[in-house]
């Protein structure tokens, strides 16, 4: 529950006060006109009550509360949270405040129920993913009735998580960790995939004797299974300040197809992590299993919590990536700095893809054919280029799925680890 105190009110004279001020001042202006000074004894007593505001008790100590302060849905999903205010006022000090929960762009509030003037329950529901902050505005009138202020205040953070399809990403062909998982592997080991018969040697276990076959052919024989390995993926998001326009626009599916990759290696029981290089707080979460790490990725990519670490610098933390590790970049791979990260985790031996989200032009309005050629040519020999250092690019384009895409990976359990020199 948070409990904001002392909100930065910004005063102003009351309605009652411009109405004493101007039937004094009207009063005023009569008796010097006309010469009546009866009217100055009808304005004295108006006067004397605009003076007396420096002698009113002062404005009582207000504070505001929510509970919960923090509220995490997704997509589409409400979101609920009461928020009022109390005060603090000793003898003569009570003075009229109003509550209101003014509207938010993005996101729909309505209010469920009302606890008189200084209380309300409301809904929230957001069709985009992010962070929104409920604010509270408070109406004051005190000293009397003389002046009124008002202060606008956060008093709930409510954190939209995006919706990710049900579709399962695949992992780039690459030689998994030596750690029992549930990507299947040509490795030979504890497992349910059948690979081949053998004859028996000492030290092989009872229950992998095919007792049927050694029935046969009159000699104990044992069923070799394929085994199933676990994989490291480290999601890598660029945060990077993108050009207005079709970049800017791209930028909506990073986080997306971030949490799409997160979910899916955690649903296969791989470790997952996260990532965030750019010019805004650069920061990173290890790796870790469970249906927290989840919630916890995504607080990350949002900037939400403290369970994340921050960093520095435009390189990927060697903290964050572990050794053997999977990375799955999203970019629309315009910052020539996110390029030298990624070459960077290559150079230390890692599996590197980036998708690319950018799947066109990224200028407003037509252009000439001959400009879309040349962006062409260029995007295709820097994918060219990435690939030969061992950094493969798949464009993630309108209308296709992530995993349609990612299924286009090539191969690279064959090829050797290719070292950059720097």
């Amino acid at each position: 529950m948070t409990d904001r105190s002392d909100p930065e009110f910004h005063w102003r004279a009351s309605q009652l006060t411009r109405a004493i001020a101007t039937c004094a001042g009207v009063a005023l202006a009569v008796a010097v006109i006309s010469g009546r000074w009866e009217l100055i004894a009808f304005a004295a007593p108006l006067l004397g009550v605009l003076c007396s505001i420096s002698w009113q008790r002062p404005v009582p100590s207000i504070r505001v509360h929510a509970d919960p302060d923090s509220q995490r849905c997704f997509e589409d999903e409400q979101a609920r949270l009461a928020v009022w205010v109390t005060e603090e006022a000793g003898p003569g000090q009570a003075s009229s405040v109003e509550l209101t929960v003014p509207g938010i762009e993005g996101m729909q509030l309505e209010v469920l129920d009302s606890q008189g003037r200084q209380g309300k329950t409301v809904a929230a529901s957001a069709q985009r993913w992010g962070r929104y902050f409920i604010r509270a505005r408070i109406d004051v009138v005190a000293r009397g009735g003389l002046v009124a202020g008002t202060a606008i205040v956060d008093a709930a953070e409510v954190i939209v998580f995006p919706l990710t399809p049900p579709q399962s990403t695949p992992i780039p062909p690459t030689e998994l960790l030596d750690r029992l998982g549930a990507h299947l592997t040509r490795h030979l080991g504890p497992g349910v995939e059948y690979a081949d018969i053998r004859p028996f040697v000492p030290g092989d276990q009872l229950r992998s004797v095919n007792w049927p076959v050694s029935a046969r052919r009159g000699q104990l024989h044992v069923t070799e299974r394929l085994t199933d390995r676990a994989a490291d993926v480290v999601v890598l998001i660029d945060t990077y300040r993108q050009p207005a326009g079709p970049a800017t626009e791209s930028t909506e599916r990073i986080v997306r197809g971030a949490a799409q990759v997160v979910q899916t290696a955690l649903r296969h029981s791989d470790r997952a992590g996260i990532v965030a290089l750019g010019d805004n707080r650069p920061r990173w979460l290890g790796a870790d299993i469970g249906q927290r790490q989840f919630y916890r990725v995504l607080d990350t990519v949002l900037g939400a919590g403290d369970r994340f670490e921050n960093t520095t610098g435009t390189l990927a933390p060697r903290a964050a990536i572990p050794a053997g590790a999977i990375v799955i970049a999203f970019s629309t791979l315009l910052d020539t700095e996110f390029a030298l990260a990624l070459i960077d985790l290559r150079r230390r031996g890692h599996v590197v893809v980036a998708v690319d989200i950018l799947d066109r032009l990224p200028f407003d309005g037509e252009q000439d054919s001959l400009v879309e050629r040349l962006w062409a040519l260029q995007r295709a020999s820097m994918y060219r280029d990435m690939a030969t250092i061992g950094v493969d690019i798949v464009s993630w384009q309108t209308g296709r799925s992530l995993e349609q895409s990612m299924n286009l990976l090539p191969d690279r359990r064959h090829r050797a680890r290719v070292r950059v020199r720097g």
